[in-house]
């Protein structure tokens, strides 16, 4: 039987800034300790982490940053206009989006 989901880890050019795309989003993330790794524990008990690319190019070598996707999370809104309203700080945020929200099918 395999383990329990424990971690989630998001290697980041920079994680000040990628800890507040996320504080901006809702998820309560203090401000990081400016060291090579940081993580925090969800209420569910699940932890989100961030290493820097330096980091992780100490511990491999040949790793190179992503030309795309580096994670994808999805996080539940209560209403469409919830998610508008988390995409606009989400952007004022510093974060960066291919496409604005859309109702889905799904």
């Amino acid at each position: 039987m395999p383990g329990r989901l424990d971690a989630i880890g998001i290697v980041a050019a920079d994680i000040a800034r990628s800890a507040a795309f996320y504080r901006a989003i809702g998820l309560d993330v203090p401000e990081p300790s400016g060291d090579d790794h940081f993580e925090i524990t969800l209420p569910n008990g699940l932890r989100l982490m961030w290493d820097t690319e330096e980091l992780i190019k100490q511990i491999d070598p040949d790793w190179h940053p992503p030309d795309r996707h580096r994670v994808a999370l999805a996080f539940a809104c209560d209403s469409p206009a919830d998610v508008d309203a988390t995409f606009e700080r989400a952007v004022a945020a510093g974060g960066t989006s291919k496409l604005a929200p859309w109702d889905a099918f799904w």
